[in-house]
């Protein structure tokens, strides 16, 4: 059987539609990274903005280690125990 010009051409038509949309979607990634590359510069934090956060994280810890084992809410929390212990009984 001999292959004829239309045979041939098939094969090829579609190796360059795939070409195409594999072209299309290299553009579409090198837009994307582009993007994003501008946007990546500004992202994360200085060592400057490190250290406020920090000191801002370690003052809410202190705070709420000085609210839960305040008095009052060591109260809330023994009675409600004691609460769910009475009714799991």
């Amino acid at each position: 059987m001999r292959a004829t010009r239309e045979s041939l051409k098939w094969p090829f038509a579609a190796l360059r539609r795939s070409f195409a949309r594999a072209s299309c979607r290299a553009r579409e990634l090198s837009i994307q990274w582009a993007v994003q590359a501008g946007t990546r510069a500004e992202a994360g934090m200085s060592t400057a903005e490190y250290a406020v956060g920090t000191i801002a994280a370690c003052g809410f810890a202190a705070l709420l280690w000085k609210v839960v084992t305040s008095a009052e809410v060591r109260s809330m929390l023994a009675a409600l125990i004691q609460k769910a212990l009475k009714l799991a009984a």
